[in-house]
């Protein structure tokens, strides 16, 4: 990460500048700024180059980051070259009035090419610490923690870095400044309105920070919202976006999960219980299907063999109300589990045991 500081690379610029100035002042003076802005951005390019070389030797063993670091070579380029021609300008130009103009215009480019590159290296930095963490396959949990609030800080940051660029920018100018003193002196109203104005913005940024730092859910999760289920597919600072199993994409703002009971199926680990329910006649072979029941979990890849068992949980109305008991390693296992030992259980009564099954009422069929 050194190689991007600005400080050593200033001076070696301005190093580089003082001495093209030095030996071109018998160049004549039309084309004496313009043989300077073209060593400076000379220059520029070549510090650039090196600084990538330099990451890409560091980074020659993790070629993911390196790919990442690489984005900031454009960046980097840029905030070097406006640099090097608002100090070739200001050096070479000292008493043009156009100068100003130009000034103000590469002192806007320089500004937003710093902001372009801190964010790209907050990206970098974000993929670093990800990285650590990617490695730990045994402990999802953790990573999807990790990757849910470092994600959050990053837009955080960026969102103040862009604006801090915009305001440095504006600062630049006197009559801005001006209006920013008129502005300040009704500053009571203002902050009023404001407040009024953004209150639901506000109270889901905080939201979202609060989702973030108390672990109530994070990215991969399995949630149950507005009777649905899906997974958390993104975290922001104002909403959450939850994948839901048919595909769609439900956009839920982020009070929302901080004002209305939710479910989270994986709030402390993955795995996850569920039921099976049949509905069966008197005459139903129950210790059969309780072996049967054991014998299809075992010979699935969806079981994690924690819990398995059938048991009859109720007798009303002549139906043997018959509860299976199944666990999973998540709920798209358990899901797939449930309909297996459904379907076999089901096809099987009604091929061995047809008598098991209750016969269908007028005007429908009993729901098994």
């Amino acid at each position: 990460m050194l190689f991007f500081s600005t400080t050593p690379l200033d001076t070696t610029l301005d190093a580089t500048l003082d001495g093209v100035i030095t030996n071109t002042e018998s160049i004549p003076e039309p084309v004496r700024p313009w043989v300077v802005i073209a060593v400076g951005l000379a220059a520029a390019f070549v510090i650039a180059m090196v600084a990538a070389l330099m990451v890409a030797q560091l980074l020659r063993k993790r070629p993911t980051l390196a790919k990442d670091a690489a984005k900031g070579r454009m960046p980097l380029w840029w905030a070097l070259s406006f640099a090097s021609v608002k100090i070739s300008l200001a050096i070479t130009l000292k008493d043009n009035e156009w100068l100003r103009l130009w000034q103000f215009l590469l002192l806007i480019g320089l500004v937003v090419s710093i902001a372009w590159l801190i964010i790209v290296l907050l990206a970098l930095l974000e993929d670093m610490v990800l990285a650590k963490y990617r490695v730990d396959l045994e402990n999802p949990r953790r990573l999807a923690k990790i990757q849910t609030q470092v994600g959050l800080l990053r837009r955080v940051a960026t969102a103040l870095i862009l604006v801090l660029a915009v305001a440095g920018t504006l600062l630049t100018i006197p009559e801005v400044r001006a209006l920013g003193a008129g502005l300040l002196a009704s500053a009571g109203l203002i902050s009023v309105v404001a407040a009024l104005a953004v209150q639901s913005s506000l109270a889901n940024v905080f939201a979202g920070l609060q989702i973030a730092f108390t672990d109530a859910i994070r990215v991969n999760d399995t949630v149950v919202v507005e009777t649905q289920r899906g997974t958390i597919e993104e975290i922001t600072l104002t909403y959450v976006v939850v994948l839901l199993l048919d595909g769609r994409r439900m956009i839920i703002p982020s009070t929302y999960f901080t004002t209305t009971p939710f479910e989270n199926w994986s709030r402390r680990s993955t795995e996850i219980n569920g039921t099976v329910l049949l509905d069966l006649n008197w005459n139903a072979p129950i210790e059969h299907l309780r072996t049967r029941t054991e014998q299809l979990l075992a010979a699935s890849d969806w079981w994690d063999g924690r819990v398995g068992s059938l048991n009859v949980t109720d007798a009303i109305g002549g139906i043997l109300k018959v509860t299976i008991a199944v666990s999973a390693r998540n709920p798209g296992d358990l899901y797939e589990l449930r309909n297996y030992v459904r379907e076999h259980l089901i096809a099987e009564l009604g091929r061995d045991y047809p008598e098991a099954l209750p016969k269908p009422l007028s005007g429908g069929v009993q729901p098994v």
